[in-house]
């Protein structure tokens, strides 16, 4: 199966930063960047709080599972057919597909609203990619069920129940085809600053597979929760088709629409919007930000990016770039070289989990069971963490496409301290508390207290390699940014990989699934060490002292804070006390903690993380200090007249003239 050739920029080096000459350039950056942070903001507490939702049901779901099959061998073999959609969710929708596609989006809308090519450059890309993706997500489903039984075997040679894990992993190869989909319209909509639709599919995905097994449980056992996944899939695409649709409609995502704003010197304005039926005459669309909606780069930079100063007779010229933007470069087939660099990195990073089930086959049962609940639990921090880089990755790419190197580096920078001081916080309350979080989530049905203490000790190891997944998670987007193919990312995932076999093959002996999970931290902590030092040419160009500063200062206030919460967590906890006191209390500790120590020892991410809930509050209009009132008056406006016709005059009512 070959893919169709794409356009990406040559694989020159990401360019460099714009000159600054431009009268008014930094005015307008400085503007655009203070109007596109509050959006950016807005953006990524809304994406937050779906993903929180999304986690929320993926917790109800394992709750589910734990409920309804237990720790057994039933659950082990769902668990080994679990893996095909865990890979297809990082090869098409949360890394892999993402990393390609949305440069490529990121061009195809800077060349649009630069008018350089003939044609919409977005449904081109469509039309040129989506229908032979399509055709290569459906044969490589098709071969993971033709191929079912090598990959149970391959995957856990030790399991019990071969062939429930066999019917299991068939039902689930259908996710490849619609988790390819759902990858694409969420690569596509995110460049174009949609996120409420990409946000939301794991709410759709997780209420599939929990109706599914409470509908079907009884009759069909665990092979309810495997259709459950297939029913999920269909909706993760449903989700996001109307949106993408729309964009493909329409560019801007709104009708047509033009406004006139009237101020007066008393502080009072009124706004009216006119709104005009397409056709011949009609008004060309402009694109107004929304809350949800962050604006490009270069939206509010416009005197920087596409300044137009005044000529000696009046006119407007554009004014002159000093260094060439990658929308502007010749366009050239790139699509296999770059989806094999960030397919085979997304493979690699997710074999993880198969070293780590492969170890575990040859324990006792219910080890898998074990390593996956406390995976699912420990990951929800870093996921959480993940979700301003996933919001800024089309800032980034179109940044990097425009070239605007230094706003590049400064938003990749900010994003890494930024996830850095959130994600140690998640990892110092997972820490303290993660015995009463496992009892308060799973130890009910067959999901016993010994399953809840073996459960807790692996979360507090995986805890450990938390920071190094975020770092990977945030560094590898600015290596794919300029869209084009690096493979230095790939090769230090393999080197972490080794590290991860290589210590799991010797811990596993010893500490059992505990050394399964120390291996992970520790081959995770490699990767993100190596993808820091090779930062520079191969990617956005990020200070790598002031990194290694973001990421070391939150450490010891998490240390901290663990140990603060710990103790009161333990101190709480009784026999006769619901799960649900101590770990309020030991999780208010430790954010209690965090938040003292993380300004006293200058953690940059703490003061930026306020400032960003506080701007996703405020209204996008600041209030002026002498009041303003705004009035939005709409009435669709006459249609234009041909040449020579005359307009009808209104009849007058009868009233009218009896009035008279």
């Amino acid at each position: 199966m070959t893919t169709p050739p794409v356009h990406a920029p040559d694989e020159a080096a990401v360019p460099a930063a714009r000159s600054a000459d431009v009268p008014g350039a930094d005015a307008g950056a400085d503007a655009g960047e203070r109007f596109s942070r509050g959006l950016l903001a807005r953006a990524a507490l809304l994406t937050a709080v779906l993903s929180v939702a999304g986690s929320v049901l993926g917790l109800a779901r394992d709750q589910a599972l734990a409920r309804l099959f237990g720790a057994g061998r039933e659950t082990d073999a769902f668990l080994v057919a679990w893996t095909v959609p865990e890979f297809a969710a990082t090869l098409l929708i949360e890394d892999g597909l993402a990393f390609a596609l949305v440069p490529m989006f990121s061009l195809a809308l800077a060349r649009r609203a630069q008018g350089t090519v003939p044609g919409d450059p977005v449904r081109a890309l469509v039309a040129a990619t989506l229908p032979r993706l399509t055709l290569a997500f459906a044969a490589a489903g098709a071969l993971v069920v033709a191929a079912a039984p090598v990959l149970v075997r391959a995957l856990a040679p030790g399991l019990p129940d071969h062939a429930l894990a066999v019917d299991c992993t068939r039902l689930t190869a259908t996710c490849v085809v619609s988790f390819g989909l759902a990858g694409y319209c969420s690569a596509a909509l995110r460049a174009h600053r949609r996120f409420l639709a990409p946000a939301a599919i794991y709410c759709a995905y997780n209420t599939g597979i929990i109706t599914a097994m409470f509908v079907l449980g009884g009759r069909w056992g665990v092979r309810a929760a495997a259709v459950g996944v297939a029913v999920g899939g269909l909706l993760m695409v449903a989700a996001q088709l109307p949106s993408l649709a729309g964009q493909l409609r329409h560019p801007d995502g709104r009708p047509d629409r033009r406004r006139l704003r009237f101020r007066f010197p008393v502080g009072f304005r009124f706004r009216f919007g006119f709104r005009r039926d397409e056709g011949a005459g009609a008004a060309p669309r402009t694109s107004t930000a929304t809350a949800t909606d962050a604006p490009t780069p270069s939206a509010g930079a416009t005197a920087g990016t596409n300044a137009l100063h005044r000529g000696t007779a009046g006119q407007e010229t554009p004014a002159p770039r000093t260094t060439p933007r990658a929308a502007d470069t010749p366009a050239r087939p790139l699509a296999l070289a770059l989806l094999g660099t960030v397919l085979l990195f997304a493979l690699c990073r997710q074999s993880q989990v198969l070293i780590e089930r492969f170890l575990a086959s040859g324990l006792p049962s219910g080890a898998i069971s074990h390593l996956n609940y406390a995976q699912k639990v420990a990951q929800i921090p870093m996921t959480l963490s993940l979700m301003l880089c996933t919001v800024t990755f089309p800032v980034v790419a179109r940044a990097v496409a425009d070239g605007d190197t230094e706003r590049a580096r400064a938003r990749v920078e900010r994003d890494v301290a930024l996830a850095a001081g959130l994600v140690l916080l998640g990892t110092a309350t997972v820490v303290a508390c993660a015995p009463q979080m496992v009892q308060l989530l799973f130890q009910r049905g067959a999901f016993t207290a010994a399953d809840t203490a073996a459960t807790a000790g692996v979360m507090r190891v995986y805890a450990l390699g938390l920071l190094g997944q975020t770092v990977v998670g945030a560094l590898a987007r600015c290596y794919f940014s300029a869209g084009r193919a690096n493979w230095y990312p790939l090769g230090a995932m393999a080197v972490g990989i080794a590290a991860t076999a290589g210590a799991g093959a010797w811990a596993v002996g010893p500490w059992g699934v505990s050394g399964i999970a120390a291996a992970n931290a520790a081959g995770i902590t490699v990767t993100a060490a190596l993808l820091v030092a090779g930062t520079g040419p191969r990617s956005v160009p990020v200070r790598v002292r002031r990194v290694l500063g973001d990421l070391a200062r939150p450490v010891p206030v998490a240390v901290a804070a663990a140990v603060a919460g710990a103790l009161v967590a333990d101190r709480l906890a009784a026999p006769g006390v619901s799960p649900a006191v101590p770990l309020a209390a030991g999780a208010a500790a430790v954010v209690g903690v965090f938040a003292v120590l993380a300004p006293v020892l200058g953690v940059r991410g703490a003061v930026p993380a306020v400032e960003s809930v506080r701007r996703s509050l405020r209204p996008v209009t600041r209030r002026l200090p002498h009041g303003r009132i705004s009035l939005r008056i709409r009435f669709p406006l006459p249609r234009r007249l041909p040449p020579g016709a005359r307009p009808r005059r209104p009849r007058k009512s009868r009233g009218s003239r009896r009035s008279r």
